[in-house]
């Protein structure tokens, strides 16, 4: 192949190629394919366009910046506050002439506008090429990935058209395929009687080289407003949006009869990060899971779609005749020291919504990578635990072994001071009047009744541990937890719930306590304490980061003391509400 000079662009280049092709007779299919497609006039145009477009990038000057006058005046304030002497003082006067400051405002008025090409209207008497000339070939390569594309069947004329483009599939890689692009051929057979399934199962089962047949929108030329998109940076509305989502729920494309495709469907878990990258349909989203490497999206419900699913199937379910009895709220271990004295109903418990509520169904959760500054408060940690789970005393451990850096909000209480007791050590010992006034306030995170007593954990006992630069630790009930979820607190939850044996055959199982004297757990307690961790999980699972089952206490507050240690170390996603405010 003759050499070319440094000067050459890329239409010679590939005028050059495709005269070295065309002397061999004896073409293999791909040398074949390159062959036409570099003959194509369409083609040879296109390039040019392209040549003559980055020539005008490369010449063309740009500013520095766009704000000279705003720097001067900048400068000149600078200036004015440091010491004086000669140089100063001349530089000030230079900046404070009218000429200059006239040449800087008209270089910031030149800098902000836009000198680009504007390519004319299209004339409207311009004849329609005809199919076989708009038609384009596409090749792809195929491995065991989908290719990217869905497709769907036009009511009114019955094409098999191009409905959407997954982002990082093979299909959106080659730039080649478009939305609303109408199927010809596949491997040279037609597609006009077959179903977009039909369609879409052929191309799920081939393997290696797929040649596709297309028809580009007789409105837009799809690859002409590509360049205007790159080049002449046309405005356009923004298609791709960059959003985290934490998945409040499993999803399976098999079991899902309303995905357009199932292959591609993106699996996910409940708790498992999602990158949306296009919501541009409203009803099925682009995403991809955090951590996976593989470039391509998949289909996921959208967050409106998926509410309206789930509130049809809540609708369907209560025209059912109930086939269970409602579960017994015994299971729900009750809060700090109260819940260990008495079984009475917590005033912060929930309740049950009234018709006129509205009702949130849990989809997705917006999210963002948040790590702790030095500087910044320690994040609240929250333990909230099942039925046996004893949080108390790993709480204690865990102040007990550093109380430099970790503390407890200290509740209050309108029961009279024990001589022992010291004030805002074990309780702050207040008022009947003011721990009443404080509730209507709003001031408490969690508040019960016992024995004729109020006790509660006010928000402001939290805040003076945190004052303190310290970690506190916080033994909620699960129904406050969402009470604590602000930007002030970015609370961690970890949920802790005890280590249970299956039942012995004599219907008893073991239980070592602290001081290892084994006491033995009938079967209705097994049963109690089992629910208790399920009812947990079921109903704020979608608000614990972290699930930690305890084993012998020592175990556990090693296994607790490595996650409070990751908390104030490792960068982790937290709801975006908490990071604008």
């Amino acid at each position: 192949m003759p050499a070319l000079s440094t000067a050459a662009g890329l239409h010679e280049v590939l005028a050059l190629l495709t005269a070295q092709l065309r002397p061999d007779a004896n073409l293999t299919a791909e040398m074949g394919f390159l062959t036409e497609v570099f003959s194509e006039n369409s083609f040879s145009s296109l390039i040019k366009i392209h040549q003559k477009l980055q020539q005008y990038i490369r010449q063309s000057p740009t500013p520095a910046a766009h704000n000279a006058v705003a720097l001067a005046d900048d400068v000149t304030e600078e200036l004015q506050s440091g010491p004086p002497n000669s140089d100063i003082r001349e530089l000030t006067h230079l900046l404070a002439k009218p000429h200059l400051l006239a040449v800087l405002s008209a270089h910031d008025t030149i800098a902000r506008k836009a000198f680009g090409p504007v390519l004319p209207p299209m004339p409207d008497d311009v004849a329609v090429q005809d199919e076989e000339e708009s038609m384009k070939i596409v090749r792809l390569v195929k491995n065991k990935e989908p290719l990217g594309a869905t497709i769907r069947k036009n009511e009114q004329t019955g094409a098999v058209v191009v409905a959407r483009i997954m982002q990082g599939g093979a299909a959106d890689r080659s730039g080649l395929i478009h939305v609303g692009d109408e199927l010809r051929e596949v491997n040279d057979v037609p597609v006009e009687q077959k179903t977009p399934e039909e369609i879409s199962q052929i191309l799920a089962q081939w393997q290696g080289s797929i040649i596709l047949k297309l028809i580009p929108p007789a409105k837009e030329d799809a690859l002409l407003m590509e360049y205007k998109k790159a080049f002449l940076k046309v405005p356009r509305r923004r298609l791709r949006s960059k959003v985290h989502v934490r998945a409040f729920f499993d999803y399976d494309p098999r079991e899902d009869k309303a995905i357009p495709c199932k292959e591609a469907g993106l699996p996910f878990r409940k708790g498992d990060i999602l990158h949306v990258v296009n919501q541009e349909d409203t009803v099925w989203w682009q995403a991809k899971r955090v951590g996976d490497a593989s470039l391509r999206a998949g289909l996921i419900p959208s967050k409106r779609f998926q509410e309206r699913r789930l509130a049809y199937w809540q609708r369907r379910a209560t025209l059912e005749p109930e086939k269970s009895s409602k579960r017994s709220s015994s299971g729900l271990r009750r809060s700090f020291r109260l819940s260990r004295k008495s079984r009475q109903t917590n005033q912060t418990e929930e309740k049950q919504p009234k018709p006129s509520e509205s009702v949130e169904y849990l989809t997705y959760e917006e999210v963002a990578i948040y790590h702790r500054r030095p500087n910044d408060s320690h994040r609240l940690v929250v333990l909230a635990g099942s039925l046996g789970a004893k949080i108390n005393e790993m709480r204690q451990r865990i102040i007990a072994e550093n109380p430099n850096r970790y503390n407890v909000a200290v509740p209050s209480t309108t029961r009279q001071k024990k001589v022992h007791e010291r004030q805002g050590l074990e309780y702050h010992f207040v008022s009947k009047l003011s721990f009443e006034a404080d509730i209507l306030k709003n001031r408490f995170v969690e508040h019960g009744e016992y024995k004729d007593n109020l006790y509660g954990i006010s928000i402001d006992s939290i805040r003076t541990v945190m004052l303190k630069k310290k970690v506190c630790l916080v033994d909620a009930n699960p129904q406050t937890i969402k009470h604590l979820r602000t930007a002030e607190f970015k609370p961690y939850v970890i949920f802790v719930k005890p280590f249970i044996q299956e039942p012995r055959p004599i219907s008893t199982t073991a239980d070592t306590s602290e001081n290892g004297v084994i006491k033995e757990l009938g079967e209705d307690e097994y049963q109690e304490m089992n629910q208790s961790a399920a009812d947990v999980e079921e109903k704020y699972g979608h608000l614990i980061d972290k699930v930690l089952v305890k084993g012998d206490l020592q175990t556990a507050c090693s296994e607790l003391k490595v996650i409070l240690d990751n908390i104030e170390r490792e960068p982790m996603w937290v709801p975006t509400s908490w990071i604008r405010s």
